[in-house]
């Protein structure tokens, strides 16, 4: 009887395959914290009171109301920055920015709004009425970015 015979593998090099995998390893590592190492500039801005806001951007606002998002916009060499929050059925939403970040990355800007949503609390009566809350801010930006991000954080 022929007896099968199995091909000769050679023998695995342990310290070298246990060395490509910690290579790999790291290398997926430090992609992975590299962005957040990049160069984060703090844009200095100020909240625009209601009352103060230009008419060409309550007509902006006015369309984007609906949706809870962060854009901006250039009137008059001004770069201003809205957030919007979306239809609410009650009074006692609110929306506040908290910073806003301009991002250097892939070769394109990108502004980061960070904002704070506020709730009403379960047992506070509110009134029954639509709300559409926003927050306007003027920045000391010459230029409107490329991209805008929202990031949302609710107070504990």
């Amino acid at each position: 009887m022929n007896k099968l015979r199995l091909p000769k593998f050679p023998k695995l090099n342990w310290k070298l395959l246990v060395t490509v995998m910690l290579l790999i390893v790291v290398v997926v590592v430090a992609m992975r914290c590299v962005p957040n190492f990049m160069e984060n500039d703090t844009v200095k801005y100020e909240v625009v009171a209601t009352e103060n806001i230009p008419e060409e951007l309550t007509d902006i606002i006015g369309r984007y109301k609906m949706l809870e998002r962060a854009l901006a916009t250039k009137i008059d060499d001004e770069v201003y920055v809205i957030v919007t929050r979306g239809e609410k059925l009650t009074a006692g939403y609110g929306v506040d920015i908290e910073k806003i970040e301009l991002v250097e990355e892939e070769n394109e800007s990108k502004l980061v709004v960070y904002a704070v949503f506020t709730d009403p609390k379960p047992d506070e009566l509110v009134a029954q009425v639509i709300t559409y809350p926003y927050a306007v801010a003027k920045t000391d930006l010459k230029e409107l970015p490329q991209k805008i991000e929202l990031q949302v954080r609710n107070p504990e």
